[in-house]
């Protein structure tokens, strides 16, 4: 199968990136932040950019959960669960998000249409808690608010 992303469209990406200084994380961060996700045949570009091995390449990429190796939904919805979100209630946002998206963890749904993510903190405490789609964020969460979210995403 093909990539849909050439070589060198991605090493355009890396090229053009907003760093002075072109590391191995910043230019996968660049590359996942235009793609979606990091193709395939990403992790070999970003390695003979840098003049590294794919395996140093794939170690950095492999260690970072927040990389994607596969295109994500339609909709990414992330549930903030760091101290102050988890206090406020996001167990129970987690589990009505599971509930509804039939996953027994986050991860895509059957059909890819919904990307659920737990992340460690959104960055807006005073909000919480707190959940996220598609970067959009919306704070002062409650289950019902939340169950008519992901209602609309289906």
């Amino acid at each position: 199968m093909l990539e849909k992303y050439t070589d060198d469209y991605i090493l355009n990406i890396i090229e053009n990136q907003h760093c002075k200084t072109h590391t191995m994380l910043s230019s996968l961060l660049t590359v996942q932040d235009d793609i979606g996700y990091l193709p395939k045949n990403s992790i070999n570009v970003v390695a003979d950019f840098m003049n590294v091995s794919t395996n140093d390449v794939w170690g950095v990429a492999s260690f970072y959960l927040n990389f994607r190796f596969d295109p994500p939904g339609k909709y990414n919805v992330e549930i903030c669960w760091g101290p102050t979100c988890h206090i406020g209630g996001a167990s129970e946002l987690q589990q009505i998000a599971l509930e509804k998206l039939n996953l027994v963890n986050q991860g895509d749904t059957e059909d890819g249409k919904v990307s659920l993510k737990f992340n460690t903190c959104l960055g807006a405490c005073p909000q919480a808690p707190l959940i996220s789609v598609n970067h959009k964020l919306h704070g002062k969460m409650d289950v019902k608010k939340f169950s008519k979210i992901l209602d609309k995403l289906n």
